[in-house]
């Protein structure tokens, strides 16, 4: 059994890290969150320790390695631009990191993480759940043993649709979250530079505060993206049948079925952190250069658009 603390315990992602420690038949010993609003710990490890301030927490884990307590891994569920501090400070107490991604906001500071990461031989994981969903496996065997000279067609289209208070959050605001293209589309970038290799070209033809759009091409894809969190883009279908998402990838006009399938992923991924096969710094470094060039790029009318611009 492993001992783990979790910052960021009030978050939406954060029940799935809780179920995925107790899950795997670990010990949650403490938990972090300046919100207070945190009864769903009460259904995994109400006798974890709780803490609104940093400093307390902090303290707490110092203590607990003083009495004999060895932290083996601290989960990160906060907002995006905190994720670096917090890895760090993982490190320090000698603990392995899981973190949410994206893992940064800009690619140096992934570089400045491998240099703390040597020194302290401590790892540093990330959740790339696409990675281990059956669908997406399955087409990156088949990508693979096809070996296709020419080009894949890729259309990538995401809606989730956000109320106000997507806007008063840290998501709202680029300087913490990166943005729509980095807080929901940077789970798809890494999947499809996994199966598709590097880009070899990047072109934005849209970006606004709740949507964007434009053009990736990879060394075995061309792809036409867009994602949104307003629901006035969902087609007329979806919003008739009262839904709110539409996630749709075409791979030469085949509709790539993987609807379903997450609902054990952070517990898939938390088992192979365990038996030392978490996606590490390197495994983000090509989708984390994708957000942060969509992000700083002006829009372009050249390059292929997708159908819903």
């Amino acid at each position: 059994m492993k001992n783990f603390a979790l910052i960021g315990a009030a978050g939406y992602i954060a029940p799935r890290h809780l179920k995925a420690i107790k899950d795997t038949d670990n010990q949650l010993i403490a938990a972090l969150d300046k919100f207070d609003s945190v009864g769903v710990m009460d259904s995994y490890f109400p006798k974890a320790d709780f803490f609104v301030e940093f400093e307390r927490f902090d303290r707490h884990i110092e203590k607990l390695k003083r009495a004999g307590t060895h932290l083996d891994y601290v989960s990160i569920c906060t907002p995006n631009y905190l994720h670096d501090s917090h890895i760090r400070m993982a490190l320090r107490r000698g603990a392995d990191a899981i973190c949410e991604k994206p893992l940064v906001l800009n690619p140096w500071n992934l570089d400045a993480l491998m240099d703390i990461e040597k020194e302290s031989s401590q790892k540093i994981n990330t959740i790339l759940q696409l990675r281990l969903h059956p669908s997406i496996v399955a087409l990156k065997n088949k990508v693979d043993a096809e070996g296709k000279k020419g080009k894949y067609e890729v259309d990538l289209t995401y809606i989730t649709s956000r109320g106000n208070w997507y806007d008063v959050s840290w998501k709202g605001d680029e300087s913490k979250s990166g943005g729509i293209a980095t807080n929901i589309g940077v789970h798809f970038y890494d999947m499809l530079s996994w199966i598709f290799g590097d880009v070899q070209e990047n072109i934005v033809h849209l970006k606004e505060k709740d949507k964007s759009a434009g053009y990736l091409e990879f060394k075995n894809a061309r792809v036409r993206w867009f994602l949104s969190i307003n629901e006035n883009d969902l087609p007329k279908q979806i919003r008739e049948k009262g839904q709110r998402t539409f996630r749709s990838i075409t791979i030469d006009n085949q509709e790539l079925e993987f609807s379903s399938g997450f609902t054990d992923l952070h517990t898939k991924s938390y088992q192979e952190i365990l038996k030392g096969n978490g996606f590490g710094l390197k495994d983000s470094e090509e989708s984390i250069k994708i957000v942060h060039q969509i992000r700083n790029m002006t829009i372009s009318k050249i390059g292929e658009k997708h159908l819903f611009i």
